[in-house]
């Protein structure tokens, strides 16, 4: 094991008197001169446990919240998956603001991604429930419509679960979280283990993993950033360059965090009544419409050819999925 590999505490472990300082997030000045102006200036929250950042698209209409249809959909939090931020996020929240003038749309960087600081903490799913109570109490929102991308969608699922009364209706995008712990190998169940002989090996495995293979990044990535484009390669390969927290909470995340074995969590939020929708793309390999249905998840729509990233590559389909269901509400 390197020296500086961070190991960060896992989950059920004894909690400290006092939240160690949590490792620093770069700066905003540090993303956008590599990626632009793309996004919102970011806002911050102060915790005791490091600092938020997240990203407002503000209504650009003014309209009564009880209405019917699309003005019902005031408040909108989109929640990434492991590695990609928020920015991941940023087309399909633009299309939706645009399709949706009335909503409030936030998009949040989760702990250790973007410009969140990594707090020394177990990286489980009651973490990031925090997070997201954290982000609704200091916009003042009482309750929110919730629409999560893969680990996002499992922590938007757990959290409903949990927290019901918050949550609006919920869209799950590709989520993870329903891959048993049977399904992986040996080798791989011991990385999720964890242990300090297998620490460099089990972070060379989740990025394998999580990539289908070794993170490649285009060559032309930044002639498409400065065309407005989302290279999400680019940013998960600056992530790992630059945000010195991160790789540790990727790891945390995929071990403890919700990616997967949470059946049970699905099939609690499906309980709640609280409407819900989910969309995958048709070779994703790591959701099934079987695998929602059998967690009571009965609202599933399939994007024809295209995989896990079917958030970022059919962004007009999904934007028109998502606005047959939130107007249907």
């Amino acid at each position: 094991m390197t020296s500086n590999t961070l190991i960060l505490p896992r989950s059920g472990s004894t909690p400290p008197t006092e939240p160690p300082t949590p490792i620093k997030a770069p700066s905003e000045s540090t993303f956008t001169s590599t990626f632009g102006q793309l996004l919102p200036k970011a806002t911050y929250i102060e915790t005791p446990i490091g600092r938020i950042a997240y990203y407002s698209l503000p209504p650009k209409e003014n309209r009564p919240e009880n209405e019917s249809g699309s003005d019902s959909i005031s408040r909108v939090l989109f929640i990434h998956g492991v590695q990609t931020p928020a920015i991941g996020l940023y087309p399909l929240a633009h299309e939706l603001s645009t399709r949706f003038p009335s909503t409030h749309c936030v998009f949040v960087d989760l702990w250790g991604h973007g410009l969140s600081d990594t707090p020394i903490l177990p990286h489980s799913a009651s973490l990031f429930h925090s997070l997201v109570t954290t982000v609704l109490d200091a916009l003042n929102w009482d309750s929110a419509h919730l629409l999560g991308y893969s680990f996002g969608g499992s922590t938007a699922a757990s959290f409903t679960a949990h927290w019901p009364e918050r949550v609006k209706s919920m869209v799950l995008i590709a989520p993870a979280g329903l891959v048993q712990f049977e399904g992986f190998s040996s080798t791989e169940q011991k990385y999720l283990v964890g242990g300090e002989d297998v620490e460099v090996e089990a972070g060379k495995w989740v990025i394998e993993w999580l990539e289908g293979g070794d993170l490649v990044v285009p060559d032309d990535w930044e002639e498409r950033v400065a065309n407005g484009e989302v290279v999400a390669e680019a940013v998960r390969d600056w992530e790992m360059k630059v945000h010195e927290g991160h790789m540790a909470s990727v790891v945390g995340i995929v071990r403890d965090g919700g990616v997967w074995g949470k059946h049970a969590e699905f099939m609690a939020a499906a309980k709640t009544g609280v409407p819900e929708f989910c969309v995958l793309g048709e070779l994703d390999d790591l959701c099934s419409v079987q695998d929602l249905e059998e967690v009571g998840m009965r609202n599933v729509a399939v994007v024809s050819e295209v995989g896990h990233g079917v958030v970022r590559q059919r962004v007009s389909e999904v934007a028109s999925l998502v606005e047959e269901f939130w107007n249907s509400l």
